[in-house]
């Protein structure tokens, strides 16, 4: 038989492992040394021989090796890991990163960490256990040493090609100067409400860690009223109720070693202000009456923003607001009733909004009921004449004869112009054949079906006394039958018609001579 061995993987699982297949064994290292050397004394271990009474036949020791034939295939290790890189050097350690190798292989247990001078050749190993995560801290070292740095990838296989650093990291404290990042929100003021949380967070770089100190208009934080969080990478101002008196300018001081970085934050908080000082009653006269006051003593630590004036009459005491932002000191308010006594009182108003007390007039104001005579305005009447002008022009057109047709323009004129029609100069008139009118201005003049006669230029006159105006436009009657009737203009010149056949449907005429009319259509 061929000796086996059951070796526990890292993974916790049994493995068999047959001596004479087993992979070349990397060289040892310093602190696996000791480890390493009772794992080598398993092979050794003799083997217990079989009894002579119970050794197998020659014939069977022969045939026994055809199972090993059906051996499972020999563990692989995984491919190096990849882009080792340096995270963070301190006086005592190194932060190292990596990625997990490309090809697995027979699965992944864990990594080793090695490391050793600079000019020596004996690989320090780092981490006594295996390690799943890709990043690790390398401490206890000492300042200023050279150190070459690689990690392994271990499975069931053996362990990787290892991965090494390009450069040698020399272990020492690297120093950044430090540099408040101060929120864009924050480089002007900070403003909040009585009684509102302050939560600021402001971040800053700087290494080694850097000393944080606060103070405000230059003297030490109240830590009974301010607290403040430090962390590496930034520092909290926290007020968990806001009072007038945490309005102030805070300073940030971040320090390292004989560097330092400043920042001023102004915080401001705002109340409702108080009421005017003062307010009276100045004068009243007919609907009106005058009012007066000073600014409020209290502006909640803010500007005022303006006033409201409200109004009550002593016979219901209800307060109505007549003024609203108002940004004086001084108003009247109108529209008094007559008869009535008036009392009035102001608010002041800021960003946090108006305040909860008014100033009120000691005075009241009365409107006398007086006689009133009511006197118009007087106001010169516009002059509205002007000479007539047209605001739509005639068109150019066409018509067909038989078809009645309507010639359209607009004019305007005060007073109103007398409109006028003419065709090729002479005055249309009451003509019966066309229809003439005017409404609004809208002037047109209707052609009752239309002879060939009746193209030409018609003319339309406006004329009032202040002037007049004129448009004029072509009109072109064309024959509903071209060709019909330039065979009628033959035969009228050659003494078939006595007569102007222009009133007369060319095709009768065509009839009555015995012509079928369908041949001259067109």
């Amino acid at each position: 038989n061929v000796p086996k061995d059951i070796v526990i993987s890292k993974t916790g699982r049994p493995v068999e492992v047959f001596p004479s297949i087993m992979p070349a064994k990397p060289a040892p290292i310093k602190k696996s040394a000791k480890k390493a050397a009772p794992k080598e004394e398993k092979p050794a271990e003799p083997v217990p021989e079989a009894s002579p009474a119970e050794a197998p036949p020659a014939e069977a020791a022969v045939a026994e090796p055809a199972p090993a034939a059906e051996a499972p295939a020999p563990e692989v290790p995984t491919s190096a890991p990849q882009n080792l890189s340096v995270d963070n050097v301190n006086e005592t350690s190194v932060t190292l990163k990596w990625r997990s190798p490309e090809n697995i292989g027979s699965g992944l247990d864990g990594y080793t960490m090695e490391y050793c001078k600079e000019g020596s050749s004996e690989w320090v190993l780092a981490n006594k256990e295996l390690i799943t995560s890709n990043r690790f801290v390398i401490s206890g070292l000492t300042a200023g040493d050279l150190l070459n740095i690689r990690v392994v990838a271990v499975n069931a296989g053996g362990r990787s090609e290892p991965v090494a650093l390009a450069q040698p990291v020399t272990v020492r404290e690297i120093m950044d100067r430090p540099k408040i990042h101060l929120p864009r929100a924050l480089r002007s003021r900070c403003i909040k409400h009585v009684g509102e949380q302050i939560n600021l967070v402001i971040p800053f770089i700087g290494k080694p860690k850097p000393v944080i100190s606060w103070t405000k208009d230059g003297q030490p934080l109240d830590t009974k009223k301010v607290n403040i969080r430090n962390s590496d990478k930034d520092s909290i101002l926290f007020i968990r109720k806001s009072e007038r008196e945490d309005s102030g300018s805070y300073e940030m001081t971040v320090k390292v070693d004989s560097f330092e970085d400043k920042a001023n934050l102004i915080i401001q908080i705002v109340d409702l202000p108080g009421p005017p000082a003062s307010v009276k009653l100045v004068d009243s006269w007919g609907f009106n009456a005058a009012l007066e006051w000073t600014a409020p003593k209290d502006n909640g630590n803010t500007e005022i923003t303006g006033y409201t004036i409200q109004k009550a009459d002593k016979k219901t005491e209800e307060w109505f607001t007549v003024l609203e932002h108002f940004h004086r000191l001084n108003a009247t308010v109108s529209d008094l009733v007559m008869g009535n006594t008036f009392t009035f009182r102001v608010f002041a108003e800021n960003k946090v909004g108006r305040s909860e007390t008014a100033a009120v007039t000691k005075d009241a104001a009365h409107i006398q009921k007086t006689g009133i005579v009511y006197k118009p305005l007087e106001y010169k009447e516009h002059d509205f004449s002007e000479a007539p002008k047209f605001t739509a022009p005639l068109s150019d057109r066409a018509a067909t004869v038989g078809y009645t047709t309507k010639l359209l323009c607009a004019v305007r004129g005060s007073p109103k112009p007398k409109i006028e029609w003419f065709k090729n100069q002479m005055l249309i008139g009451d003509d019966p054949r066309y229809r003439q009118n005017n409404n609004q201005g809208v002037c047109s003049l209707e052609i009752r079906k239309p002879s060939s006669f009746d193209g030409g230029i018609y003319t339309c006159r406006a004329k009032n006394a202040l002037g007049e105006a004129t448009v004029a436009c072509k009109l072109e009657v064309k024959r509903k039958y071209r060709i019909v009737c330039t065979l009628l203009d033959m035969l009228m010149l050659q003494g078939a018609f006595s007569a102007d056949y222009s009133d007369i449907d060319p095709l009768r005429c065509l009839s009555r001579r015995g012509m079928a009319s369908e041949h001259f259509l067109c």
